[in-house]
């Protein structure tokens, strides 16, 4: 790092993204893309006339966008906020709500302790039952920022609609975000639950259910007061946050959304079946409600597993925590790249 960098910066330890190597071609089961393509409406919208239209400006407000958002889920246009991904959502809702100090696992996404020490807000860390499991009572009554991904990441493990409500309910002078990336795997939203309490957010991305990863674009959905929070900022900083063609795409990814809900059904049978053969095999895995799985095998060790996956063409990623060293999280791919995956597992460990 240069001088010049600001002296509370020096020591911010960065997210760090799943790796990305141009040495070969890998199956990809490390960063929990999408393993189809986008719908044909989304390849029809990213046409010659839209790619020339990047010479003006979006419009700021993702209008229409937001139209479609709020008809899909229930709500009104005013309680729709959309972003350049949903880790810009939860970089805003840091800066927004975190003041009083901010609450979330030790074994959750990466980017909730780098927000955090971005904007110097205290962090109660709060451990995982030793099934990796969220304890949520003891999420109850704080009064900070309580952040939760349901499903957490990389466990896969949700949270019931209950128990978000009770932690949302025993929180009145504090926001609860629930972070929901990967809901459309198998969990419950607690969307309808934005219209009964105005102190819960809950934030969703286009990245892996809807196969727009590399376009960048996250929404949330909350009481409309939150969301002229999240404006406010967002007019403070950058207004056109969501380019012009990301906007056309989510449009037409909303138009098939049904495309989508089915290759989410397809992702949840291919899971199911690969964890039903890795336990098979020995291997410990947690009852996923994502687009990826959370295993461990007594036989190898999960920097071991990750290692001999990578020589054979298969990226997976393997997190060094000391409670889940032994672990790789797996994500979903197509049937017939799961089936390669198996394969190269099988060889690995030596089962005939």
């Amino acid at each position: 790092m240069s001088k010049f960098l600001n002296a509370k910066y020096q020591s911010l330890k960065a997210y760090v993204p799943g790796e990305q190597p141009q040495d070969q071609k890998y199956i990809k089961l490390n960063t929990n893309e999408s393993p189809y393509p986008p719908s044909p409406r989304v390849i029809e919208a990213a046409s010659k006339e839209a790619v020339e239209r990047l010479r003006l400006y979006g419009d700021p407000e993702c209008r229409v966008l937001r139209e479609k958002l709020a008809a899909l889920y229930g709500v009104g246009i005013e309680n729709v906020y959309t972003a350049n991904g949903s880790d810009d959502i939860l970089n805003f809702s840091f800066m927004c709500f975190g003041a009083n100090g901010a609450v979330f696992s030790d074994i959750t996404y990466g980017f909730y302790q780098v927000f955090a020490d971005l904007y110097g807000i205290e962090a109660t860390i709060i451990p995982l039952k030793e099934d990796f499991s969220i304890d949520y009572k003891k999420y109850l009554g704080l009064n900070k920022f309580i952040v939760i991904a349901n499903p957490n990441a990389p466990t896969g493990l949700a949270l019931s609609l209950g128990e978000i409500e009770e932690i949302v309910q025993t929180n009145p002078e504090s926001v609860v975000l629930i972070d929901e990336a990967y809901v459309d795997f198998g969990a419950e939203s607690a969307v309808e639950l934005t219209k009964k309490y105005a102190n819960l957010l809950v934030t969703m991305t286009f990245s892996k259910s809807r196969s727009l990863a590399g376009a960048r674009l996250g929404f949330c959905i909350g009481n409309e007061e939150l969301i002229k929070d999240l404006n406010l900022i967002k007019y403070s900083t950058n207004p056109y946050n969501v380019n012009s063609l990301t906007q056309l795409l989510g449009i037409a990814a909303l138009e098939d959304n049904a495309v989508y809900m089915a290759n989410c059904q397809k992702i949840i049978e291919t899971r199911e079946y690969v964890i039903s053969e890795l336990k098979k095999l020995g291997f410990e895995v947690t009852d996923s409600k994502t687009n990826f799985i959370f295993a461990k095998t007594n036989a190898m060790s999960g920097e071991k597993i990750y290692q001999e996956l990578k020589k054979r063409g298969i990226l997976v990623r393997h997190l060094s925590g000391e409670r889940i060293k032994d672990y790789n999280r797996i994500t979903i791919g197509t049937a017939e790249e799961m089936a390669v995956f198996l394969a190269k597992i099988r060889e690995i460990i030596e089962v005939k």
